[in-house]
């Protein structure tokens, strides 16, 4: 009997089989399912390479902000110079002497403008009204020209 008593203390703790009701089953029918909601990373083709790429320079230990500040613009300086000792090899294309002229004529003309306004800026007023009103021509001049007297 001691042997029959272990099964059934056995089998008290054990949770019966829980059975599903047809009412039950409609509940769970009516209710909304849980999804998993969608990863935007992983959703995203360039997101997910950027990601593959990061993680492939972590490995590599070729990360941008790795290198210090000063080691970071002498090699920029040691690729300008290798740039500017490129383009001396060769000698510059009509296109480019074109816009290099256009380029230096604009720069004369401005720095023109900024010398004649910076001059006017010391001419008393009177002087720069009375100078607008030459180049404006009197309706009387005008009118002699179009008439032909």
């Amino acid at each position: 009997m001691g042997h029959r008593n272990r099964r059934d203390k056995h089998h008290c703790w054990m949770i019966p089989p829980h059975k599903v009701t047809e009412n039950q089953q409609q509940e769970e029918d009516d209710l909304i399912k849980p999804q998993k909601l969608i990863n935007p990373v992983l959703a995203s083709l360039q997101l997910r390479a950027l990601h593959q790429e990061l993680l492939f320079c972590c490995r590599q230990g070729v990360l941008p902000r790795k290198k210090p500040e000063l080691q970071r613009v002498l090699e920029h300086k040691r690729r300008e110079q290798l740039k500017k000792r490129e383009l001396a090899l060769y000698p510059p294309s009509d296109l480019e002497t074109k816009l290099r002229s256009r380029q230096q004529r604009i720069q004369r003309h401005e720095l023109e403008e900024r010398r004649r306004t910076e001059g006017l800026k010391n001419v008393p007023e009177f002087v720069r009204v009375r100078q607008t009103l030459k180049r404006i021509p009197n309706s009387s001049q005008v009118l002699s020209e179009n008439t032909g007297k």
